[in-house]
């Protein structure tokens, strides 16, 4: 489907009965909303209206130009203004990713909109900065942002040679018919550099507190973006009813490489929650 709003149209995957309780769910890098293909077919089984949208600059008809255009803001802006034009006062949120920040600062930003928050692999902002300052590991773990903030070559480096290094990311670990979609996809003139555009951004404009809304975060072993201190750190900023998973032995593409897992603990958690 295709989703008009004010900052542009976003391309989507949708599923499930109109009428159903409605299922937000946000992508990372570097994917689109074809990462949640089992979580949607899951989701939508059990009578969930379930949308994975292509995010801004993974869109084609929302791709400004600018880094400044990819300003954690702005993307919050985005999930309200999608879930306005899909006639939704409140849903429930799932993010992985780049997906699972937006998804931190919206319920914290609109809490009365978020009925529930899912977030798969990534800290809660506040517990990253945290582990930022005082775990080396996890500084070590996140020197690859800096490396694509600040280097121009990013992209080419990344496409060369039939997109070899970008095909590394995946690591075997999403399927191959999956990874060969996000390549074709990111190879298309400007999108891999609107996704890049995500860490050239800059800092958000101020700082994010407690999350009251009730929350699943789902962190895995072999994740080499975020280490243990930031998945510990997470559960001190969240009020609400709180319910921390470990996935031992999964990397950082836990959708696609634990789907089953995955949807059975976002079933759960959307069922404790209220049912449709």
């Amino acid at each position: 489907m295709s989703i008009p709003t004010g900052a542009g149209v976003f391309d989507a995957i949708a599923a499930g009965p109109p009428e159903g309780r409605p299922v937000l769910l946000l992508h990372g890098f570097p994917q689109t909303g074809l990462v949640w293909q089992r979580q949607i077919e899951a989701l939508a089984a059990h009578g969930y209206r379930v949308v994975a949208p292509d995010q801004r600059g993974y869109s084609p008809r929302a791709r400004p130009p600018r880094p400044e255009d990819y300003g954690i803001g702005r993307l919050v802006d985005d999930v309200v203004a999608i879930s306005e034009e899909l006639g939704w006062a409140a849903f429930d949120l799932v993010g992985h990713d780049w997906g699972g920040a937006v998804a931190w600062w919206t319920a914290h930003a609109h809490p009365g909109r978020v009925r529930t928050l899912t977030v798969v692999s990534t800290p809660h902002p506040g517990a990253l900065a945290t582990t930022l300052r005082t775990d080396q590991d996890q500084r070590t773990r996140s020197r690859y942002m800096i490396d694509w903030r600040d280097t121009p070559a990013t992209e080419e480096r990344m496409l060369a040679d039939d997109a070899r290094e970008l095909r590394e990311f995946y690591a075997g670990r999403v399927p191959q018919d999956s990874a060969d979609a996000y390549v074709r996809h990111l190879s298309r003139p400007g999108a891999l550099t609107a996704a890049l555009n995500w860490y050239r951004a800059g800092r958000p404009d101020g700082p994010i507190g407690v999350v009251d809304v009730p929350t699943l975060y789902v962190w895995s072993t072999e994740d080499s973006a975020f280490g243990p201190a930031a998945a510990q750190e997470t559960g001190r900023w969240v009020n609400g009813p709180y319910r921390f998973e470990t996935l031992q032995g999964v990397s950082h593409w836990i959708p696609e490489e634990a789907p089953e897992t995955l949807s059975r603990l976002l079933l759960e958690h959307l069922r404790a929650q209220g049912e449709h």
